[in-house]
């Protein structure tokens, strides 16, 4: 059995659903079972179950775990995501998991200039440190959470503090991809995976894209990082530590220029989504 954390989240869902397509037994943890999961269907009960679990309720995640063999661990970033992801994975030790699939980021350091990165790095430690049999995935930037640029794109702007610098973006669904393979097979589990879709665009590049793509001008606005940290709070309503983090990894970006990898096409045996093909999927929502 594999338990899917996270399973109505972006990346978690996505796990979720590409496990599904393989026919491999799922537990799906949710803090409300009593909603339907994105995608989910009559047809996936057969391989499927839902479970209610909390990273705040110990006892919840302990009879989550049960009689189960493989942990994806995905949480949302916050300020309490390092105890709760290690308070899961002590759990998932105790009960008997034996390999974890933890969803981390890049620059996953302990001296990384970005908070949350180093956050990870703690958590990898804790893996490490139980001797836990593990597999790290490292994604860049989704590209689903540039549907969030939609009410900006229709006002023909995009705000950034990255100026000229190369931004790599990956599909959630190649993300769950590899995560489904590295879960279902054991003989590529195990490492760390930088995963990346087949090209670094920069914002200037991806202002361009989506002009050409709605048939208005849109203009990337390049703004200073504390004028970025300043609108995402005061204008776009972004808790002060979200605020402090996109900037952080837009400012990450630019001390270390960003480029592709192949890890994505090594697992897979197939190319990773394109930047553009998720654009035109989704085209209608940028459109104003």
């Amino acid at each position: 059995m594999i338990v899917v954390m996270g399973a109505t989240g972006a990346t978690g869902n996505a796990v979720l659903h590409s496990l599904l397509a393989l026919g491999a037994p799922v537990r799906a943890l949710t803090r409300t079972p009593h909603r339907p999961i994105p995608g989910v269907t009559d047809a996936h009960r057969p391989t499927l179950e839902v479970r209610y679990a909390d990273a705040a309720d110990p006892d919840s995640l302990r009879t989550a775990f049960e009689g189960a063999s493989r942990l994806f661990l995905a949480m949302a970033n916050g300020p309490a995501q390092v105890a709760f992801e290690t308070r899961a994975i002590d759990i998932a030790a105790q009960t008997g998991i034996g390999h974890v699939v933890k969803l981390s980021a890049p620059a996953a350091e302990p001296d990384s200039p970005v908070a949350v990165s180093r956050g990870h790095h703690a958590v990898e430690e804790r893996l490490r440190t139980l001797g836990m049999r593990h597999t790290v995935l490292r994604p860049y930037a989704f590209m689903q959470n540039l549907l969030r640029l939609a009410p900006a794109v229709a006002q023909g702007v995009i705000l950034g503090a990255m100026g000229e610098a190369p931004c790599n973006y990956v599909d959630c669904r190649d993300i769950g991809d590899v995560a489904a393979a590295v879960l279902t097979g054991p003989d590529i589990a195990g490492g760390a995976h930088v995963l990346t879709g087949p090209e670094a665009v920069s914002h200037p590049e991806l202002a361009r894209r989506l002009s050409v793509l709605t048939e208005h001008p849109i203009r990337y606005v390049d703004l200073a990082p504390d004028e970025l940290r300043d609108h995402l709070v005061q204008r776009a309503q972004m808790p002060a530590w979200l605020a402090e983090h996109v900037t952080e990894i837009q400012q990450l970006a630019v001390a270390r220029p960003e480029c592709p990898t192949g890890d994505v096409a090594r697992i897979l045996g197939r190319p990773p989504r394109t930047l553009d093909a998720f654009l035109h999927e989704h085209r209608d929502r940028f459109r104003r």
